[in-house]
């Protein structure tokens, strides 16, 4: 089961022509297809903010909770952009699969399971700013849906999949990721703060909500009143904000109006804080060079 991607790569079971919501499919799964639950018992499932929302919303969890019982990390590339994988068992199977019955969280389930057999591609052609979104077609030797008759346009099997609600949530998170991974060496790489604080605008939500809620947050932006009310309960409209406090983290953009002098007033408590960290190295070796000295001695 392959991830949306944002390119085609070199080995991948997709095959590599682009297509159009209006493009024909030949496709159909169903329960008692000889091939049923196939898919879920080799899971390779990249989740989105929005899965891990729809997800813990499901299970009643907290994020934290969520992420500790449910997903694996992993490095979505050079740079070290964190990525999550749902969990699977030993033999590679999703956790979520019942043998007989299938998918058990199947109307919260992952938009990688809505689309199969399709990928979801975005792509930004030379000097566009916009991502075009298409399609590729998965074929996997275990899939036997593509032997079935029924034929469907890609529009139409997107609606049947209900994935038009996944992709509006999806949209910025899959720009955000594009952004970063088309400017290349131009932006450098990520400091190790701004992959944290990606880590946890994009799935940790709950730890997310604590930090803005936060009266340093609160001291450091323009916010309304009503915002902090709103997020404090509604883990979409945080997650929106998020994803829009990020292209601030790591792109510079002023998406969030900060408080006046409030940017500066960061950059001299981070000097200050620099200047005691070197301070007590320096003490520390000075220390560590007294001692090695007097064991000279």
């Amino acid at each position: 089961m392959s991830a949306p991607t944002f390119d085609i790569p070199f080995k991948s079971p997709a095959i590599p022509a682009v297509l159009t919501g209006q493009a024909r499919l030949r496709f159909n799964c169903y329960k008692g297809i000889s091939c049923f639950n196939a898919c879920c018992k080799r899971a390779d499932i990249t989740l989105t903010p929005y899965d891990v929302v729809r997800l813990k919303q499901r299970f009643g969890l907290s994020s934290e909770e969520f992420l500790k019982q449910h997903t694996v990390p992993f490095q979505m590339d050079a740079d070290g952009v964190p990525g999550l994988k749902m969990r699977t068992n030993e033999e590679g199977a999703c956790l979520m699969l019942d043998p007989e019955q299938g998918c058990t969280v199947y109307p919260d389930r992952p938009i990688v399971c809505r689309y199969y057999p399709l990928a979801l591609l975005n792509i930004r052609e030379k000097d566009s700013s916009e991502a075009r979104e298409s399609y590729s077609l998965v074929r996997e030797d275990h899939c036997k849906g593509h032997l079935e008759e029924r034929e469907i346009s890609i529009e139409d099997y997107r609606k049947e999949q209900a994935c038009a609600e996944f992709d509006r949530r999806n949209r910025d998170w899959y720009r955000l990721i594009l952004k970063k991974k088309s400017a290349g060496p131009g932006v450098g790489r990520p400091s190790e703060m701004s992959l944290q604080m990606f880590f946890m605008a994009s799935y940790n939500i709950d730890m997310f909500r604590r930090f803005v809620l936060s009266d340093n947050f609160r001291r450091s932006y323009r916010l309304q009143d009503s915002f902090y009310e709103a997020i404090a309960q509604d883990d979409l409209t945080l997650l929106d904000f998020g994803l829009q406090f990020l292209r601030q983290v790591l792109f510079g953009e002023r998406s969030v109006e900060e408080v006046e002098s409030a940017w500066d007033k960061r950059l001299d408590e981070r000097r200050q804080v620099w200047e005691m960290r070197v301070k007590a190295e320096v003490a520390q070796r000075q220390k560590e060079e007294d001692a090695r000295y007097q064991g000279e001695l």
